[in-house]
Parts: C-alpha cells; sequence; structure tokens
C-alpha cells in the first residue's frame, strides 16, 4: 500500500497536528526566552497554525451540516458550546 503524502493526510489527523503545533509555540513562547525577531517569526507562524486549525474546524462543520441534511445544509442550528461544569445542572 503507498503512503499518504503529506496532502492527502486526514484532515482531522492533520489539525491535531497543526493544534498540537500551535500549543508548542505558545508554551515557548509564553517561556520568554526568545529574541524579539524570534518571537515575530513565531508569532506569524502561530497565525499560519491558528488560520489552519479554523478553516480545518469550520470545514468539519460543513461536513456535518451535510450529512445532517444534504438538501439544506443552512437550515442546521449553530452547534452550541458543551457546558462548562459550573453550568451543568448534576
Amino acid at each position: 500500500m503507498a503512503r499518504k503524502t503529506q496532502n492527502e493526510a486526514s484532515p482531522v489527523a492533520d489539525f491535531e497536528t497543526s493544534l498540537d503545533a500551535l500549543e508548542q509555540l505558545v508554551e515557548k513562547m509564553e517561556h520568554g526566552d526568545m529574541t524579539l525577531e524570534e518571537s515575530l517569526a513565531a508569532y506569524e507562524r502561530g497565525v499560519g497554525l491558528y488560520r489552519h486549525c479554523q478553516t480545518a474546524l469550520e470545514q468539519a462543520e460543513l461536513r456535518v451540516r451535510l450529512l445532517s441534511d444534504p438538501q439544506d445544509p443552512a437550515s442546521g442550528e449553530d452547534f452550541a458550546a458543551a457546558p462548562g461544569p459550573s453550568e451543568r445542572n448534576d
């Protein structure tokens, strides 16, 4: 079986990889041991990773909407955030 190239990788795996890289980058920046030039380059990379993750999430939402109602994907309701621990009525 042929190996998948980077462009053929699963969107979920690609999202997870980008999110992990973004989290590591933020942690490194918060540590504060970077020069100004390194910080700017890291920020620029972080913005790119954030945009990539946001696009992947939007595509996933569209896929769910299409699966829910292929005739009218716009009819679906917006996803509600899961209630936090303080918002639950347990």
